[in-house]
């Protein structure tokens, strides 16, 4: 396990700042105590200082996970979100979709947000923003990218497309075995 890259925390921090923008400090210096991010065999882990300096003591190759995983990095060194950053993205989303409890189960098994299933959109998303999706309860589901814009989804056809899915919380049962 070692800290991240220049490199490596750039990408990732752009791809955390599409889903919360200058919210990204919070996630840093929080009132708990100080955490910090880690790679550890692809993957980036969110850890609290406290626990990383009681892991130093368990050799590498036996480390398994430390903390929250928050995605992996590509081979193409890409940075990949994981459904298990939902908790810590949700609270400090800037962009929100909100869709109808009948587009919920579609959306868990992996599909799109259609225009008929939207409940409610943030005012001012813009195309390709990065947006977390919420049922009408506001229970976080998962989060996507907008295929349209506000404006676009007002005037735009049922059946298209408005929200492409990145991931959602039915993952941890499709893909329970590579969720680590």
């Amino acid at each position: 396990m070692r800290p991240l890259t220049e490199e490596e925390t750039r990408v990732m921090f752009e791809k955390i700042a599409k889903y919360i923008g200058e919210n990204l400090q919070l996630l840093v210096d929080r009132p708990d105590g100080t955490y910090c991010f880690r790679l550890h065999n692809d993957r980036v882990y969110y850890v609290s200082e406290k626990i990383l300096k009681l892991a130093a003591n368990i050799s590498g190759d036996k480390l398994v996970s430390l903390g929250t995983c928050f995605g992996k990095f590509t081979k193409t060194h890409k940075f990949r979100l994981h459904i298990t950053a939902l908790d810590y993205l949700a609270p400090y989303a800037k962009y929100k979709v909100w869709i109808k409890p009948g587009a919920e189960q579609s959306f868990l098994y992996g599909n799109h947000v259609l225009k008929s299933g939207l409940g409610r959109i943030t005012e001012n998303t813009c195309q390709y923003q990065g947006v977390v999706v919420y049922s009408m309860a506001d229970v976080p589901l998962g989060f996507g990218v907008a295929a349209k814009s506000t404006q676009d989804c007002r005037k735009v056809d049922p059946m298209a497309i408005v929200v492409f899915h990145q991931a959602d919380i039915g993952e941890y049962v499709r893909h329970e075995e590579t969720l680590t």
